[in-house]
Parts: structure tokens; sequence; C-alpha cells
């Protein structure tokens, strides 16, 4: 399971926001691609950047930042957020991206996913973000009526190479992954799934392990790693095989 740090941007900034509310953020670094180094130095093999201000607006915000990050490190990055454009997707795959993630495009314009699976194959991976099971766009401002499952199967008809999932409820909070949504999403669909919001400890890594036969392939963390509430390194050791549960102090 690949352990995947996350960089959310922000006016320049690396910040971390609670249930994704802009007016409830903290600000860990003026320079991101110093962040993406120190995870690569600590043994990320993945990074997740988000354009928070692109989301939000609709467009690209941080295409400057992006592609210093990218060039920082050695590492794969994978980047959403404004993504509303094959040229845009193109500009981003030509500093560096190594994947794509769409949001908001994919439950506005299901054909517009199907377009870029097939301009950019295996390079695309859709976020589904939700509240209470339901599918939440234009940078979590809106929810909609869509079931977050039904948008899975729809993207997995489309092409997409695998699903980002994130509880909207529980981003930012370290008050634990949903688990049980985790695991029904990811029993609905044969693409990779990759879980997100609220990661707390390494008990939430374990559980999440448990999941890697139903196609649960990585984890991104974002406030945990940066409160220390996680250890990078422990996290990367678990994930391996090289240390248990118990040995990090849980039942």
């Amino acid at each position: 399971m690949e352990i995947i740090p996350a960089i959310d941007l922000k006016e320049g900034k690396c910040v971390r926001l609670f249930q994704g509310r802009r007016d409830r953020g903290t600000v860990f670094s003026d320079r991101p691609w110093e962040v993406a180094q120190r995870w690569e130095e600590e043994g990320a093999r993945r990074l997740h950047v988000v354009d928070l201000d692109g989301a939000f607006f609709g467009r690209p915000i941080h295409e400057r930042e992006i592609e210093r990050i990218v060039t920082s490190v050695g590492m794969p990055v994978q980047v959403g957020g404004g993504m509303r454009n094959l040229e845009v997707m193109e500009r981003y795959f030509s500093m560096g991206v190594d994947r794509i993630v769409l949001g908001t495009m994919a439950q506005r314009f299901p054909d517009f996913v199907r377009q870029a699976c097939s301009t950019f194959p295996s390079k695309v991976l859709v976020s589904i973000d939700a509240r209470n099971g339901r599918v939440s766009v234009e940078g979590w401002r809106e929810v909609t009526s869509v079931e977050a499952i039904s948008l899975a199967q729809r993207m997995e008809k489309e092409g997409v190479g695998g699903l980002v999932f994130t509880d909207i409820g529980r981003d930012g909070t370290e008050g634990g992954v949903n688990l049980a949504q985790t695991r029904r999403l990811a029993e609905s669909v044969n693409i990779p799934v990759i879980a997100a919001g609220g990661v707390s400890n390494l008990g939430d890594i374990g559980a999440l392990l448990e999941m890697e036969k139903l196609g649960v392939i990585g984890v991104i963390i974002g406030k945990a790693l940066y409160s220390g509430g996680i250890d990078l390194g422990e996290a990367l050791a678990l994930a391996r095989g090289e240390r248990t549960l118990e040995s990090s102090g849980f039942p």
C-alpha cells in the first residue's frame, strides 16, 4: 500500500483545511517545494498535491508552485484542483506531473472524463469527495444528490485509472478514516481506490491495509503528518510489513 503525503496549496502556501473549509485552515509552510523535499527525504514514493484555490475558482492557480514541486523531487506527483480542459491537463503532464485527479468535472461532465482517459490512458484518477455519502463539488462548496458509490461505478465505466475517496466530514480532523464507507466503495468497483480524509494514527493505516485485497492500494495523509500524529517512516514500515501495529503500541 502506498503511503502518500498531501500538500494542499492556498495562496501559494502549504496549508491544511478543516473539513474543506477555506476559513478554517492552518499554514504549515510558505515554501511548499521544501515540504515536498522533506517527505521524499523521509521515504515517500508518491506525493498528492491539491490546488485548493484552483478547485474553488475552477481554473489552475498554482501552476508555478506545482512545477517547482515536481522539479524539486524525484518521486511521482499527482495533482488535482481546477482541471477543466485537456489543454490544462496537457500543460501539467508536460511539466512532469505523473497523474491528474479530476473532481467536479467527473460529476458535471462524465463525457469529458471519457475523453481525458482516452487521451491520457492510465493517467487520470477521479476524486470522489463525499459528505454523508453524497458527492460534493466546486471545492466542496456544493453537495449534490449523487451517491458516491454510483459515481464510482460510472467512473469505472468511463475508464479512469483509479479513485481517490475522501470523507469530507473527517478531512483535516484527524478523527479517523471512514472505514465502512471506504470498504463499501472499494467493494463496488474493480479499479484501485486510494483512501483519504481523517487519517489520525497507525491504527487507521493498519485497518486500511486489511482492505488491500479489495483494491485499496493507497492512503493519502495530510494533517496527521504535519501535526506529528503519524510519523511517515513508521507508516511506511507498517505498509511494507516491516513492523506491526503491536510493535507500534496498538492492540
